[in-house]
């Protein structure tokens, strides 16, 4: 059913006459990737004029043309920076070389005379009506946790392919399967949830891994000049932190249909998309029913004010039952909530990012789930349970300290006991049993630090740390807001409507660090080496938990992965 009503949306868009303006697939959403293109505009303290930031991932041909319009010196035509900008600057050029109005650059030696002929693609096709890229994907990996057993590991393989039909259509598809056993944290949020963050259905691997299938894909074209649309499965992400309060890519992929209007200062982007409810599981394996689903609707109005300032406000609605009425770009969603005597869940805020000076860039999120004016105002009420809203505040300083390719970004997130979460059933602000937003859910504030450092052009040391302090419920029948997939109205904490704090319930805090060292030997052919630590106490604990976890890795045409919660 879902299928037809998408596919009706995107016939009526098809009604409209397609443009002739080159189209590109979207890049698929890598924090390494799009810091590389990011940290551009805070230096030079400007906003992009070819696309907003704020709603990821971008589409090839505006990176490519943001790289050439924007970035080259206008007086000698070349590109000024540090060897690692150049070196990132052609590197991300030559990764979107088929909309590059410049010469790119040619592999020296072709292997076989057909493949590798361009360094970013192991087999490519091009003609007037017809583009093709593809490319393997490999993911290989291995590591030791102390205290653990068992060899952690990951293989992954797959391919990847994009391109273009009569340059005005955009295709992109990407498929992998994956054997895997996680470090001791990972798994024992993948037990606790009953899904892997990013996969969704997955099946037991040996004594305590996990093998799954990952598939994605997309197609985009123009309907105007200033009119793009996407339909696919796929992650986006809202915001430029490294988390987002609003939507994050940590939920498995889910089919969407989006419009992103650009005019002038402004950019709408509407989301209409079909997500998997809470999955009823029999012990630790889904079940072979059919899953139940839900709707999920999101516009973001953007507006660029000045030459450094950006602010977006959101509207997003959460159903559990398809209605016409939220296919409405240009309305409100509360409103209809309202008309309707519905019981949808509607969340709104804004986010925001400000380039003040270049080299440095403020930005945060403001993202608000219920509002009783005289409790969220007044002192005696600042702690209702009715109080819920999420908040992030972040900074951004390139090259730090004046130090060439030095990134600092520091990033703050809270958010308040029950947030996200719903009364009614499947109306979560869940996709597949995890997280729409941070990996923690509610109840908890974490702070963030993150060092970017790029000495020599092919290797860049990552190093992130993170302080979490959230709660947990000492059982299943109470609920102190932290888990999403719990009943709102079922709390059994004696608290009554006030008095809730963040890390009510069984406080725990986590300590955690991880360096990471890529050194990239051909085009998207990375070799990581990273050691990770995590220290938890909890009230239920008689000893600190504590984890130290080395990998090395292998990988190709694929993000680089992270354990950082």
């Amino acid at each position: 059913m879902i299928m037809r009503k998408f596919l009706l949306l995107l016939v009526l868009c098809g009604l409209i006459k397609v443009s002739s303006w080159a189209q590109g697939a979207y890049a698929p959403y890598n924090r390494d990737y799009y810091h590389a293109l990011e940290r551009y505009e805070i230096l030079k303290g400007e906003m992009n004029p070819i696309f907003h930031t704020g709603f990821k991932p971008f589409r090839r041909d505006k990176i490519a043309n943001y790289l050439e319009s924007y970035l080259i010196d206008s007086a000698s035509g070349i590109f000024q920076g540090s060897k690692a900008d150049q070196f990132n600057f052609y590197y991300l050029k030559n990764d979107n070389w088929e909309f590059a109005k410049s010469e790119t650059e040619g592999s020296n030696r072709p292997f076989l005379g057909k493949l590798y002929r361009k360094p970013s693609d192991f087999f490519h096709y091009r003609d007037e009506t017809f583009d093709i890229h593809i490319n393997p994907v490999l993911y290989l990996s291995g590591g030791r946790e102390q205290g653990e057993d068992a060899f952690r590991f990951r293989n992954s393989r797959g391919l990847e392919l994009r391109g273009t039909i009569d340059r005005k259509i955009g295709f992109y598809t990407y498929l992998t399967t994956t054997q895997t056993i996680f470090p001791s944290w990972i798994r024992d949020y993948i037990e606790q949830n009953g899904a892997v963050p990013g996969e969704g259905f997955w099946k037991d691997y040996e004594s305590e891994g996990y093998g799954y299938f990952s598939a994605m894909g997309h197609l985009s074209f123009n309907v105007s000049k200033n009119i793009e649309a996407q339909f696919g499965h796929d992650r986006n992400f809202v915001g430029e932190g490294y988390r987002s309060m609003i939507l994050s890519d940590f939920s498995n992929p889910y089919v969407f249909f989006k419009l992103n209007t650009k005019i002038w200062k402004f950019n709408l982007t509407n989301l209409w998309s079909q997500m998997t409810a809470d999955v009823i599981y029999n012990g630790r394996r889904p079940t072979d029913g059919r899953y139940p689903q839900k709707w999920f609707s999101h516009h973001r109005l953007g507006i660029n004010i000045g030459k450094n300032l950006n602010i977006g406000v959101f509207e997003s609605v959460m159903a559990n039952q398809f209605d016409w009425n939220y296919l409405n770009p240009v309305i409100f969603y509360r409103w209809i909530e309202h008309q309707l005597g519905t019981p949808d869940k509607v969340m709104l805020g804004f986010d925001g990012k400000w380039n003040f000076t270049p080299g440095m860039q403020l930005y945060g999120q403001f993202a608000l789930d219920e509002f009783v004016f005289s409790e969220f105002f007044g002192i005696d009420g600042k702690n209702s349970s009715r109080n819920k809203h999420a908040i992030q505040a972040g900074y951004k300083y390139i090259n730090a300290f004046k130090v060439s390719n030095l990134d600092l970004q520091l990033e703050y997130n809270q958010a308040r006991p029950y947030t996200y979460q719903e009364k009614f059933e499947n109306q979560a602000y869940t996709n597949y049993r995890t997280p729409l937003t941070h990996p923690r859910g509610a109840n908890f504030r974490e702070a963030i630090a993150i060092l970017r450092y790029q000495p020599i052009p092919r290797l860049t040391v990552n190093a992130t740390g993170f302080y979490q302090l959230f709660g947990t419920d000492p059982s299943d029948e109470v609920n102190f807001g932290g888990d999403l997939l719990k009943n709102r109205l079922v709390t059994n904490t004696g608290l009554g409507l006030f008095g809730h704090e963040i890390g009510q319930g069984v406080e725990n805090k986590v300590l955690m660090g991880t360096l990471n060292l890529s050194y990239m030997l051909k085009h998207n052919l990375f070799v990581d080496l990273s050691q990770s630590y995590r220290r938890r106490t909890a009230q239920n604990l008689n000893a600190p938990d504590v984890d130290n976890f080395t990998q090395l890795s292998l990988r190709m045409n694929i993000v680089r992965q992270e354990f950082n919660y």
